[in-house]
């Protein structure tokens, strides 16, 4: 495409929010089409498309972010919305809150030091590893601990995108190898490991999955939020 008609086209965020808009349709569809596979979700869909685009016109990833940027404003009062769920399962929550307490704090700590570890082996640099640490949590909870660990937004995006995708067969998997059947263990599990595309999953299952899954996506982002910068200054320290 021209540059010149690329630099009106881009002067305002309308076009990075249409063309995302347009991927987002156009990746549903898709998926729809494709009759629901779980491992081809439609937001992967609706990325691959819209990278396909920006290649295509030529579109520096850098202009488009500058565009989109209004979309993601949007993701805090979405992750704050899920609370409603939350309230109207609230007395199945209570039935559980002793196991998924003790469940919790391992679980986050695990999905951060398993994908920190695994990139230090194969020798990522100080900057991939911060990038990776909070790939299991929610975009707007997880871009303000990047920018506080000194990891590059854009790299943690993808790891969040990859995440949510492989969270969910994998917890389709283990579940059915394990002979779990309980939508409430299941949505959990979803929410927090594959924070809000493993929450969109869990809706599709049931309300009951979708709001333990928000409950799992919450409290992972809180718990990550408050211990992971402190970690990450304490190994620095000691190393």
């Amino acid at each position: 495409m021209p540059t010149d008609m690329l630099s009106t086209l881009t002067a305002t965020p309308l076009f990075a929010v249409g063309l995302t808009l347009a991927a987002y349709l156009l990746g549903n569809l898709i998926f729809k089409r494709l009759r629901n596979p779980s491992w081809l979700p439609a937001i992967l869909i609706a990325a691959l498309l819209l990278a396909a685009a920006l290649v295509a016109i030529g579109l520096p990833y850098s202009l488009y972010q500058q565009g989109a940027s209004w979309l993601t404003i949007l993701l805090g009062p979405a992750t704050v919305a899920l609370g409603m769920p939350l309230y109207q399962q609230l007395p199945r929550i209570r039935e559980l809150w002793q196991p998924l307490t003790l469940c919790l704090p391992v679980a986050a700590a695990l999905a951060a030091c398993y994908a920190i570890g695994i990139a230090w082996l194969m020798g990522a640099s100080p900057t991939i590893l911060a990038s990776l640490a909070a790939k299991s949590v929610t975009a707007p909870i997880a871009i303000g601990i990047t920018e506080q660990l000194g990891g590059n937004v854009a790299l943690l995006m993808g790891a969040l995108l990859m995440t949510g995708v492989v969270t969910i067969p994998f917890v389709s998997v283990v579940a059915r190898l394990l002979k779990i059947n309980d939508e409430r263990i299941i949505g959990f599990a979803l929410g927090l490991n594959g924070h809000a595309i493993g929450t969109v999953r869990a809706f599709e299952l049931s309300p009951t999955a979708g709001a333990f899954a928000s409950l799992g996506m919450s409290l992972t982002g809180i718990f990550t939020a408050l211990l992971l910068p402190l970690a990450w200054r304490l190994i620095g320290t000691v190393s």
